[in-house]
């Protein structure tokens, strides 16, 4: 379970959807860092198919390392921009206490009262259900060739014999882009397309979270994964540095990837273009494989040689 959803039993026919989550800057601005943030821990509703909150405690840790100028000009933009996602989010934001922290540490715990109908267990997985997911992969190594090429380093220097300065701007932008996109409008297609299950892909990359999610389910199923969407130049960015192996076999960890969705595909290539369509920047979805039965334990599993589809939006 990507939240905790907890039936009240002195509130029958509701339940309480919670989630807590928090992780370290992994950019150097720190607004950006705190949309990415807020876009990270709201995911984790999403993923159940919940698109409202009553409550979101904002989990904030100053560096004891910052100096008080750092401190004040830091900390409040990471606010900023954890509370302008939040608006968009329509979430009502309440900022408990700020921590001192030898590592500065952003997060939420994010509340929602529903009742069933508003819930999307993410157990009910069908044979012959297509898989969608909502987002691009690659955001760990767009975000890591962008700060190497501010440092200047050794791994800089071996990218910038093939790529110019531009086109690891451009790779790490299509990764911020990605990261601050709330998967909210996923959420509410998930109803509208009649979703049997979804998770959302982070720190465990594609095939682990695929994984995590065919063990989950009601019946034995397999995971059958196709295709890997992945940021433009991320691919190149591996290949080069050697570390392509994780990407190219879905384990590349990401930080507030998409959604991964099993629903029926009669209603896949719909959904698709519903997605493309709300999205205000024309966002992407893909059908990336398909569920089938087994007489095993439940798993997915990624074919050899998958189409790898570079995503340059």
């Amino acid at each position: 379970m990507d939240c905790a959803v907890i039936p009240l039993y002195r509130h029958k026919n509701y339940f309480l959807v919670q989630t807590v989550d928090y992780f370290y800057p992994l950019v150097n601005d720190p607004k950006v860092m705190g949309k990415i943030a807020l876009a990270n821990v709201v995911s984790d509703i999403y993923a159940v198919g919940v698109t409202t909150f009553d409550k979101l405690n904002m989990i904030v840790s100053v560096s004891t390392n910052f100096t008080e100028l750092e401190r004040d000009v830091v900390l409040p933009e990471i606010v900023s921009g954890f509370l302008e996602s939040a608006k968009e989010a329509g979430c009502r934001v309440h900022i408990q206490s700020v921590s001192y922290n030898p590592w500065c540490i952003i997060g939420g715990i994010a509340s929602s009262l529903c009742t069933e109908s508003e819930i999307i267990m993410p157990s009910n997985a069908k044979d012959g259900d297509a898989i969608i997911l909502t987002k691009p992969l690659g955001t760990q190594l767009a975000t890591n060739a962008y700060l190497w090429m501010e440092e200047r380093n050794d791994k800089y220097i071996k990218l910038s014999t093939h790529l110019s300065d531009d086109d690891i701007k451009k790779t790490f932008n299509n990764a911020v882009k990605s990261m601050t996109f709330l998967n909210k409008i996923a959420a509410e297609l998930m109803h509208k397309y009649k979703a049997h299950a979804a998770t959302d892909v982070t720190g465990f990359g594609l095939l682990g979270h695929a994984k995590n999610l065919a063990r989950f389910q009601k019946e034995r199923l397999s995971f059958e994964l196709n295709k890997l969407p992945i940021i433009t130049n991320v691919v190149t960015i591996s290949e080069i540095l050697g570390q392509d192996r994780k990407l190219k076999l879905g384990k590349a960890v990401e930080t507030s990837g998409g959604l991964l969705i099993c629903l029926p595909a009669c209603e896949a290539k719909s959904f698709c273009e519903d997605f493309a369509a709300m999205t205000e920047n024309k966002q992407h979805a893909w059908i990336i494989g398909s569920v089938k039965s087994t007489e095993e334990e439940g798993n997915a599993f990624l074919v050899e040689n998958p189409e790898i589809i570079e995503v340059d939006q």
